[in-house]
């Protein structure tokens, strides 16, 4: 039994466009949650997600209740949207399962990731995070977002190793393991002490660092699209059913994939295919023919 990594985007719990209620969260995830029942059946399994519009709520309630209740810092934040996806992942994972008569049990796992402190993302921010502002708000990390307003740019670091690996490793020999949400809270270490960074980390890389660590065979990124493809949204665009490890390269650095979009899925798959065997890259609805080879792209040594 091979063990496969899943990396869930935040497609497969809050759609484009949707309001983030809890009725569509539940909804989405458990449409999610039917789409995986054969792979977890047939596969020991680690779980990621990412956690976008999650923890820009959160931030948002953060901002207005300042005056109310104190403020928290953003790896508190952080951790807070893992709660608030774990659990009703969690919950309804069992309950597909069960419908299914699949005895397995599932744990979610408060995951920290070591970041580097010099890391140069901390000097320059590129991740918006919160609520729009009309004017420029106090302090420098204040940015225009795509003409909506100001809003606050934080760093989004290398990841470097997952504190949790060795628990979630042994863990996922016997159970579903979620684990690692939102790309872990990012931590540094002063002195042989864990400190909280001001930062988010790329779920992609995480997933694919978390993806060696626990010696995955394969790993799922699970976007919106159904392919990968060159020329993306143009007249020409062109869907990629397979390529190597090398072709994926060259495709990115002719600049095919997008940052914030494609870039950093194919950087994880280039990453992880050091060590795995393959990468697939397709959308929820495509995910259990992508496993027998017959959609989504493949990407392999």
């Amino acid at each position: 039994m091979k063990t496969v990594l899943i990396a869930l985007g935040g497609n497969a719990l809050i759609k484009k466009g949707e309001e983030e209620t809890y009725r569509n969260l539940l909804a989405n995830i458990r449409k999610t949650c039917k789409s995986l029942v054969s792979i977890l059946k047939e596969n020991k399994v680690v779980i990621t997600t990412g956690n976008g519009p999650e923890i820009g709520y959160i931030a948002i309630q953060n901002e207005l209740a300042k005056n109310k209740v104190p403020q928290m810092p953003l790896d508190i934040l952080g951790a807070e949207s893992q709660g608030l996806i774990g659990y009703p992942l969690e919950e309804q994972l069992l309950n597909e399962l069960r419908k299914n008569k699949i005895y397995k049990p599932i744990v979610t796992i408060l995951t920290q990731v070591l970041v580097d402190k010099k890391d140069q993302a901390f000097k320059h921010p590129t991740k918006p995070i919160g609520p729009f502002y009309k004017t420029k708000p106090k302090g420098t990390n204040f940015k225009q977002d795509a003409k909506r307003g100001f809003r606050r740019f934080v760093a989004s670091p290398t990841p470097l190793k997952i504190i949790e690996s060795q628990i979630i490793t042994r863990l996922s020999k016997d159970s579903i393991v979620i684990a690692a949400i939102g790309g872990g809270v990012p931590v540094y270490e002063i002195n042989h002490q864990l400190k909280g960074a001001e930062a988010v980390i790329d779920k992609d890389k995480t997933s694919a660092l978390l993806a060696k660590e626990v010696k995955a065979q394969e790993l799922l990124i699970i976007t919106s699209v159904p392919y990968v493809c060159l020329n993306y949204g143009q007249k020409n665009q062109k869907k990629l059913k397979s390529l190597s490890r090398k072709e994926a390269s060259h495709y990115l650095q002719q600049g095919h994939f997008l940052e914030g979009s494609m870039k950093p899925k194919i950087e994880a798959a280039i990453d992880f295919l050091k060590y795995g065997k393959r990468v697939i890259i397709t959308d929820i609805s495509n995910i259990e023919n992508a496993i027998k080879g017959k959609a989504g792209t493949i990407i392999t040594r």
